[in-house]
């Protein structure tokens, strides 16, 4: 137990259907401080998060809040010891009013009924404290999300009072937004809260918070102050990777800049997604695509797929003006794109391996005109052997396979439509070695036939293989572009630790 901690936590263990998520994981909170939490996806904040909040049980360890081990069973159990949590989505009910959300399941009453005279007058005290103009009475469907995340705060802080987690609360705020929900947080920090934050944001970090501690697979990196750990190192430690460590770059036989780019973007941007950027895309090449997750890599690959609008810039093939206002209008222009989230966004669990392989060239052509048996069997049977797709039966409910047959069978979608330009967002997360290399030689094969690739990854090891070039994100801005001999691990970490408002 750490002394001077007013919640801590020690040897948390916890795993799911016999798979370890959290692995001896200590960590600290003192009164009057906002700690950041953070690690990449996987990581296991959110597992722990919950089981500090008591949504889920631990399987091993100890927790202490004001000095006395406790247990929570719950999240009311949580609450009730004084710990309390909002999360990205933020858990009100929008058809209620304000007051009735702040007051929801512990309303005043008088005389056996909700006393909502003095519901609203408490309200609007409670209000008041946070600077928040709200009208109790209204419901909290008429105000923007920044306003509603500062009332479930101030719900959360009124029911517990001791600490306080919040899970990614600036995801969907604007840079003013975010600075009025900083000062709220700076002022319950003045009041001897405990702040707990998690956050991809590594400017906000910086900007708020005391201390920071960092999760990787299931384990605690490190706890630091945030005054004593410069952004690079802040970096290394989520990342794993020491900055001296060597990968030979193997990308430079492509396409040599003087060739004109075949797809291009100039201030192509979405406000509250990414900021402004320039890209141009040659034919032969791998533009890698780096960045912390949070950093707007795939929202980077999202504008440019059509599947969100731009606000600003335009885009060009082969030089002449092009409208990318959805996925249909990009693969019309020869654009396509296996997705971060295969399960979710890629496969359609319950068709067959065939269904799924002649899905987006079904979609190029229309609705209206099927694709012939023959021609859909003859796609399918030629990609399974090309990718060594296992089992090797266009029969089988995706779903049945192995998560790197299903990246396999989704690159297989793609390149059924001969793309020009293929975009893929982390084509080896969550997959086997044998699969993981298959997918890496086959970017480069496809490059070497002239291709143009964007490849997101995580692995900066890839990105240093593969890439002709690497773009580097930094709190939605594209802040660097390395080109041949600057492409190694060291100068994208280094790249990665740059403010997105210094680019």
């Amino acid at each position: 137990m750490t002394h001077d901690a007013l919640l801590s936590a020690q040897g948390i263990d916890k795993s799911f259907f016999g798979v370890k998520v959290l692995d001896g994981v200590d960590f600290s909170l003192r009164g009057g401080e906002i700690h950041a939490l953070l690690g990449e996806n996987g990581a296991g904040k959110s597992t722990l998060v919950k089981i500090l909040t008591g949504a889920y049980r631990r399987d091993a360890g100890a927790m202490w809040l004001d000095g006395q081990e406790v247990e929570p069973r719950s999240v009311a159990e949580a609450q009730a010891l004084g710990i309390g949590t909002v999360y990205q989505e933020v858990n009100l009910l929008d058809n209620l009013t304000v007051a009735e959300n702040l007051y929801l399941g512990r309303q005043p009453r008088r005389m056996g009924m909700i006393d909502r005279r003095r519901m609203r007058g408490d309200a609007a005290t409670l209000l008041a404290r946070y600077g928040v103009g709200a009208d109790p009475d209204e419901t909290l469907a008429h105000y923007p999300v920044a306003v509603r995340q500062i009332i479930a705060i101030a719900r959360a802080v009124d029911l517990s009072g001791k600490v306080l987690f919040l899970d990614e609360p600036t995801a969907s705020l604007d840079a003013r937004e975010v600075q009025a929900l900083f000062t709220v947080l700076r002022q319950l920090r003045a009041q001897g809260l405990g702040i707990v934050i998690i956050t991809h944001f590594l400017d906000q970090v910086y900007q708020i918070a005391d201390r920071v501690t960092v999760l990787r697979n299931g384990r605690m990196v490190g706890s630091r102050a945030i005054a004593e750990l410069p952004r690079r190192d802040l970096v290394a430690m989520m990342l794993g990777r020491e900055l001296a460590e060597a990968t030979a770059h193997r990308g430079s036989g492509a396409t040599q800049p003087d060739t004109p780019a075949a797809f291009l973007f100039e201030g192509y941007g979405k406000r509250g997604s990414i900021a402004p950027f320039d890209l141009d895309i040659r034919p032969g090449e791998v533009v890698g695509i780096a960045g912390l997750l949070g950093s707007g890599r795939t929202e980077t690959a999202r504008l440019m797929f059509g599947i969100d609008r731009p606000d600003s810039g335009q885009a060009a093939v082969d030089g002449q003006p092009v409208t990318l206002h959805s996925p249909q209008d990009a693969i019309g222009h020869g654009f396509g794109m296996c997705p971060e989230e295969r399960k979710t966004d890629g496969i359609v669990g319950d068709l067959s391996v065939r269904q799924n392989i002649v899905l987006a060239l079904q979609a190029s052509r229309g609705w209206a005109r099927p694709i012939p048996r023959r021609e859909a069997d003859a796609l399918a049977e030629r990609y399974i052997k090309a990718l060594d797709i296992r089992p090797p039966d266009p029969n089988r409910p995706i779903k049945f396979l192995s998560g790197g047959n299903q990246q396999k069978a989704i690159l297989a979608r793609w390149l059924a439509t001969d793309p020009r330009l293929l975009i893929l967002d982390e084509p080896t997360r969550g997959i086997d070695i044998g699969a993981h290399a298959e997918i890496i030689n086959l970017i480069e094969k496809l490059r070497e036939d002239g291709m143009a690739l964007v490849v997101i990854s995580s692995e900066i090891e890839e990105l240093v293989a593969f890439s002709t070039r690497v773009i580097v994100l930094s709190d939605r801005h594209h802040v660097r572009e390395l080109r041949g001999a600057e492409i190694t691990a060291e100068a994208i970490v280094e790249a990665m630790a740059v403010p997105g408002d210094a680019a």
